[in-house]
């Protein structure tokens, strides 16, 4: 995994976090649902970036 996908990934899931937190605050059920969608996507790609490095 190149460092570029590590800060990507990282980033997505930061930004998630922060969504979720900001549903969770205002009561927006959908920011924190988008918040939650974002953390899974980044963790999706950093588990598909492992399985490469894996077979390297």
């Amino acid at each position: 995994m190149g460092l570029g996908d590590k800060i990507q990934n990282a980033a997505e899931k930061a930004g998630g976090k922060g969504k979720e937190a900001a549903g969770s605050a205002t009561g927006d059920e959908s920011l924190k649902n988008e918040g939650k969608a974002d953390q899974a996507k980044g963790d999706v790609k950093q588990a598909g970036e492992k399985v490469k490095d894996t077979f390297k």
